[in-house]
């Protein structure tokens, strides 16, 4: 039995506008490991800065591959595909890694058709086995937990975040960065944005990412105050389902579920939450699930590691309170 592949594994290297790396890259740079040599992408000719460079090495990363896209708009996924594709045929690499946002599933799907690579997403573990990758995740709604053998020569893989704890490697490294000018195709330009509107900042973590997510539903009549308050205090984030992006209460860019985003938190909290399918399925990977709903009857309690059964608009002050005051004894 091979573990380890022959080419290098890509891992794309998503990071805020600051240059610095997301969390979850680290995620992947880990897993990355334990299947081959790991290589990191960045998009953009100058690289990384030297701070970056130095977390990279300490992840064990071999070297560090600079896309430089000319005048192509890398926020464009057909443009970003094909980078990729170029430089996975240069280097001869075995598998991508990147994390499973809704940006990068586009980039995995084209980039599946660019390459002809066997694609698998909102995956919470890679492996190598008898020298193929093989990719665990959820379906039907969490139900089943299957392995997903990628037949093709090249693999990618998109991991949900939290999948795996971030570790460093055993012997650091000094990865040199490698700039590779990709000539984009007419085809992947066609597309033109015509008007970026930034978020927000905000102080929690995004929701893809967070280790705790607290998740409100009907039962929040459209206020979504004691949930963010306890989102604060645990240094969470707040979400939704459905039916409140539906309604106007909150954006739809808060919405879990198999129609919104897919959430692997360590600590899941659900308030006014009745756990219906579509919802479970995009977030029963939770390490811990705590429900808090008014009636005994709700689906969700077949789910939850602990169940509340109460108004959420007494039990969640109570705990904000509680935990407030417990942080404050510890000074």
């Amino acid at each position: 039995m091979t573990n380890h592949l022959a080419g290098p594994v890509l891992v794309l290297l998503d990071h805020a506008p600051d240059g610095t790396l997301r969390a979850p890259v680290l995620e992947l740079l880990t897993l990355g490991r334990g299947i081959g040599a790991v290589h990191g992408v960045w998009l953009g000719a100058d690289g990384p800065g030297g701070d970056v460079l130095a977390q990279l090495g300490a992840q064990g990363v071999e070297a560090v591959d600079a896309l430089d896209l000319g005048d192509a708009d890398q926020r464009l996924s057909p443009v970003v595909a094909d980078a990729l594709a170029d430089l996975a045929a240069a280097l001869g690499a075995a598998a991508l890694l990147l994390t499973s946002t809704f940006d990068n599933k586009e980039i995995a799907g084209r980039l599946g058709v660019r390459s002809g690579a066997g694609v698998v997403v909102d995956a919470s573990d890679a492996r190598v086995v008898d020298g193929r990758v093989v990719a665990d995740k959820t379906v039907l709604a969490g139900t089943w937990t299957t392995s997903c053998a990628v037949r093709t020569p090249f693999a990618v893989v998109a991991l949900k975040a939290n999948s795996t704890q971030p570790t460093p490697a055993a012997a650091p490294t000094s990865p040199a960065v490698v700039t590779h000018p990709v000539a984009i195709s007419g085809a992947a330009r066609q597309a033109v944005v015509v008007e970026h509107a930034e978020r927000a900042p905000s102080d929690r973590p995004a929701l893809g990412e967070a280790q705790v997510v607290v998740v409100g539903g009907r039962g929040t009549n459209g206020d979504f105050t004691p949930l963010e308050e306890l989102a604060d205090v645990l240094g969470g984030a707040a979400g939704a389902t459905r039916v409140a992006p539906d309604e106007g209460w909150i954006g739809h860019d808060a919405q879990i579920g198999q129609t919104g985003v897919t959430i692997a938190p360590r600590l899941y909290i659900g308030a006014g939450v009745s756990g219906a399918v579509h919802h479970r399925g995009g977030m029963q990977a939770s390490g811990t699930i705590v429900a808090v709903n008014s009636d005994p009857e709700s689906p969700i309690f077949e789910i939850a590691d602990l169940g509340i059964v109460g108004d959420l608009f007494t039990v969640l002050p109570q705990a904000t309170q509680e935990l407030r005051r417990l942080k404050d004894a510890q000074g």
